[in-house]
């Protein structure tokens, strides 16, 4: 119930942070009826907002009424907040539908909305704590997937077929696998999106081209430096010994020559779009190489966090590709990458605890444990959504981008619901797959929101 009036205020917010659906909302001059016909689009998408948010209101109701007798102080404390400012909300949005009201007090319409998410968030979250945080898995360690037993030599030997075109072709392989390929989708879209934001229908093929071209050459650049750096890490960890340093398919001087020639040719294909985008490409590798691997990772429990900046950098880079500035709405696109990645890889910690323990990474589940690690996934599930909403509010982005922020992110929510009920390795990869859906489709709807409708 908790979370379904969660996702239920989150419909509000996005609504009220749509520009094309605030104005519909806004062209309704009476309270609480709408006067004129539905058929009218604008009557219909004011009155389905005043019906969802008294269908949300008695949501908020129930959870509260529900789970205040068995639930802790502070969670109490934030149900309070979220039922206390709920009639407050309601007011302001009637007042401003019936009277000549000022920007401002929109905002604060908003605004409060968003504080309601917010308290109604961290009351999840602390609820789910209560109830599964010292409970074991519902499924044994017996029920997973054993790990892949056989040795690393014989797994990277099988299936080796002679012959020169062979040879050429795995040795072609080992260095693709260098370059981190399955990153590549997910950062090209990022900077697609961004790209697509600033630029609407009038975007230049040769400035995707070079941009997205100078991006996959500068996530090689930084994938291979950081295999270079960690590979006697790699082959104390099942997930990562099979990597093509780790097993001497690549010696250190060859990565190092290959890292290099992809950092000089992707400066040189963002060059071809501008300096800064050229610049803020070579700060990316830096970043992920030097930052991230080397002082980030091994050294700090919130290597996570801070190193999120490495994925919002494409977003800045696909802004600066196409206007030749930092500007804030490409800024607010990176803010929700930026928060995404904790609600993300903490799904994946989660799931490899014990082998980020044996490479000696200080992982948010090894030093705080699962049960933090869970809380915090939902706190930051929440501030990627109401980033999402704010990019909204900064961007002419519609009814599209709307709708697939709260779908997905209520399925996104609901695998981290399960991931607390379950607390398996399986329900965590379920989490951490739902994130990538959510993150990929909101990107899908930026572009064909921005560049189609």
């Amino acid at each position: 119930m908790l979370a379904a009036a969660t996702v239920g205020v989150y419909l509000l917010v996005v609504v009220g942070a749509t520009a094309a659906l605030a104005d519909a909302v806004a062209a309704c001059g009476t309270w609480p009826l709408c006067a004129g016909p539905l058929t009218d689009p604008q009557v219909a998408v004011a009155t389905g907002h005043r019906v969802a948010a008294a269908a949300v209101g008695a949501l908020v109701l129930a959870a509260v009424a529900l789970g205040w007798s068995s639930s802790t102080p502070r969670v109490r404390a934030a149900l309070f907040v979220a039922l206390a400012l709920y009639p407050v909300q309601v007011g302001v949005g009637a007042f401003v539908a019936v009277a000549d009201a000022p920007a401002a007090l929109s905002g604060a319409h908003l605004l409060t909305a968003m504080v309601i998410f917010g308290s109604l968030a961290l009351a999840l979250a602390w609820q789910l704590e209560v109830e599964t945080g010292d409970r074991p898995p519902v499924e044994t360690a017996a029920g997973e997937t054993p790990p892949d037993s056989t040795p690393v030599s014989a797994r990277s030997d099988a299936g080796r077929r002679e012959g020169p075109l062979a040879r050429a072709a795995a040795t072609a392989y080992v260095y693709f696998k260098l370059m981190k390929p399955r990153l590549m989708w997910l950062l090209c879209l990022v900077a697609s999106a961004a790209m697509a934001l600033a630029a609407g229908p009038d975007l230049r093929l040769d400035t995707v081209l070079y941009t997205l071209g100078g991006g996959v050459l500068a996530i090689g650049a930084s994938g291979t430096f950081n295999h270079v750096l960690e590979r006697d890490i790699d082959r104390k960890m099942a997930r990562t010994a099979d990597r093509p340093l780790a097993t001497h398919r690549v010696p250190v001087r060859n990565a190092l020559a290959f890292g290099g020639l992809l950092t000089l040719t992707a400066v040189v294909a963002f060059l071809q779009v501008n300096p800064l985008t050229a610049l803020l490409g070579f700060t990316a590798i830096v970043f992920y190489s030097v930052v991230y691997t080397l002082v980030l990772k091994p050294n700090t429990v919130q290597n996570t966090v801070i190193g999120g900046a490495a994925g919002a950098l494409p977003a800045l880079i696909g802004w600066a590709a196409v206007t030749n500035a930092v500007e804030l709405a490409g800024i607010a696109l990176a803010g929700v990458i930026f928060l995404w990645t904790p609600a993300h890889f903490y799904n994946l910690a989660l799931a490899y605890k014990e082998d980020y323990a044996r490479g000696g990474f200080p992982m948010m589940p090894v030093v705080r444990g699962e049960t933090a690690t869970r809380r915090h996934i939902v706190y930051y599930l929440a501030a990627t959504l109401l980033g999402a909403s704010v990019l909204t509010a900064l961007s002419d982005l519609g009814w599209l981008y709307a709708g697939v922020t709260v779908a997905f992110g209520a399925l996104f929510l609901w695998t981290v619901v399960r991931l607390h009920r379950e607390r398996t390795k399986s329900a965590a990869l379920r989490a951490f797959h739902a994130s990538n859906a959510y993150l990929g489709m909101l990107l899908v709807a930026v572009l064909v929101d921005a560049m189609v409708l």
